[in-house]
């Protein structure tokens, strides 16, 4: 790798060419000095789509190197291509190594493909969450643990915001209201946000261990909270400070057929012949075809996971041909008994009645963080007993726009996706810092975190590469965390849903020595 201004940009593989997979794509073309050289893509459609968009352009055609039918046949064509490197016609003309990975596809196949490619030895960002359970990240690190270091980020996009890190900064460092007592945090999920992802759509089965929507949408705000309160900082010192009690508790509180319209009646199943449709506010024909198709226009998401081809049939065919495919996807239904609960399972249902799915995460759910008092030196304001409710739920306007206010001895701080309010006690004086408003492209993609997760991501593995950087130390200082760190925020989703199961507060020290094979240190 040559200087932070060579010629030879990163060269990076995605895995996954749905929205997850576009959105990084997005972030590294519009804010790094990173290319996306390859595709991993089992759908041919999506793969062509994502090649034409971001490596081989619109009347191009992929070579060899650049488009692959799924991360095994990468992984198999990477493994013979270093296999035949010292050989006669070995490496093609042009062809540049790829530096790293970006992991974007369904949240079960993370473990297996990072364990997978863990020997190729490549610089990893993976979307959250890193694994479904405890034991996969373990090995996960385990694996990688055997071959010299790699940057390793994960998708944790809210530690990356202008505006949560503007928020970090007043906490830890400026310390505006001295010492953190209690933070209340929520996220507004969105009530046909929630339905179309997590009761039709990918996310909306829990796994056999009954790990679902905290893990799948919030772990976000666990690691945001864990950001904020318990990792090295100003405030708190070198030493994590970690929480001592976790509890939680949830339910599926609306997507249940005891919450069915009465007139809907008992066999009806899906949107398009549904009497109640006119009325009820989950009809998949007011959501995807009135709002989204007629109304807004607009191929992106959500229509576009309905119909990933949509922006072809518009362009080619134009909108009622678009339309016209859009109520083809959405009469699509299956029958409970008889089709097969694997084919049930593998795809979203979009026109599927909402209180007739499979889905089994909960809608509403609250964790409650409990710190003791654990002082160390020149820290006592960091490290003193301190507690962090949050709420995650289903039933609002906003959509995806976190909101929190934080309690502190000199004041306290109320905040939203837009804007910082903080009031000090001893002067009665509230100021409102608005966070600048980016391009609309970068503020819809999490408030900019995308970009700034994507932007430490390159940074780092350019300074890694370039050897101006140590692993540990651009870990530290651009992606922010490290593997260790990464896997301590998913173990607290994981002992706070055990928490919500078993209706039950635990003791953290004793859940991760028991879970982990670890002593808190």
């Amino acid at each position: 790798m040559g200087s932070l201004g060579s010629p030879s940009p990163p060269q990076f593989l995605v895995i996954g060419a749905g929205s997850r997979g576009h959105a990084y794509a997005r972030a590294v073309e519009a804010s790094t000095s990173g290319t996306v050289a390859a595709i991993a893509e089992i759908d041919a459609f999506k793969r062509q789509e994502f090649g034409k968009r971001y490596i081989w352009g619109r009347d191009g055609q992929p070579t060899e190197h650049q488009s692959f039918a799924g991360w095994q046949e990468w992984v198999e064509w990477e493994t013979r291509r270093r296999h035949n490197a010292d050989k006669p016609g070995g490496i093609q003309p042009g062809y540049l190594p790829l530096t790293g990975v970006f992991i974007c596809t369904l949240d079960e196949t993370h473990a297996p493909i990072i364990r997978a490619i863990a020997p190729l030895n490549l610089h990893i960002l993976c979307e959250k969450p890193l694994a479904l359970s405890l034991s996969d990240c373990v090995s996960i690190s385990s694996s990688l643990s055997r071959y010299p270091p790699k940057v390793v980020s994960i998708g944790h996009v809210l530690r990356y915001s202008p505006h949560n890190i503007i928020l970090r900064q007043f906490l830890t460092a400026e310390q505006v209201i001295g010492e953190v007592i209690s933070v209340e945090h929520t996220e507004p999920i969105g009530w046909w946000h929630f339905a179309h992802s997590y009761v039709r759509g990918n996310w909306r089965r829990s796994t056999p261990e009954g790990i679902g929507s905290l893990l799948t949408k919030s772990c976000h705000d666990i690691d945001f909270l864990m950001w904020l309160l318990c990792s090295p900082s100003p405030l708190t010192g070198s030493k994590p400070h970690l929480p001592s009690t976790i509890s939680s508790t949830g339910a599926v509180t609306h997507f249940r057929r005891a919450r069915k319209p009465k007139a809907a009646g008992p066999e009806t199943t899906n949107c398009l012949s549904c009497p109640a449709e006119p009325d009820c506010i989950y009809s998949a024909k007011k959501i995807y075809r009135d709002r989204w198709l007629r109304k807004e226009r607009d191929t992106g998401w959500p229509l576009k996971i309905v119909v990933p081809e949509i922006e072809d049939i518009v362009a080619a065919k134009g909108w009622d041909a678009a339309e016209e495919r859009l109520m083809e996807k959405l009469g699509e239904d299956y029958v409970k008994g008889k089709t097969p609960d694997d084919m049930i399972a593998s795809r979203g249902w979009y026109g599927r009645c909402v209180y007739e799915t499979d889905n089994d995460v909960v809608d509403n759910q609250t964790v409650t963080l409990e710190w003791d008092d654990d002082p160390v030196p020149g820290y006592e304001l960091g490290r003193g007993p301190k507690r962090a409710l949050f709420h995650m739920t289903y039933p609002t306007q906003a959509q995806c726009e976190r909101r929190g206010r934080i309690y502190g001895s000199l004041g306290e701080i109320t905040y939203d996706s837009h804007t910082i309010t903080v009031h000090a006690f001893a002067s009665g004086e509230t100021t409102v810092h608005e966070i600048p408003k980016q391009a609309p492209e970068v503020e819809k993609s999490h408030g900019g975190g995308d970009w700034g997760l994507a932007g430490a991501f390159v940074r780092a593995v350019q300074h890694v590469d370039d050897g101006t950087m140590s692993v540990a130390q651009a870990q530290r200082e651009l992606v922010g965390c490290d593997l260790e760190e990464i896997i301590l925020s998913h173990a607290v989703v994981f002992a706070a849903e055990e928490a919500r199961r078993d209706k039950k507060v635990v003791d953290w020290a004793e859940w991760w020595r028991t879970n982990s094979g670890q002593m808190v240190e």
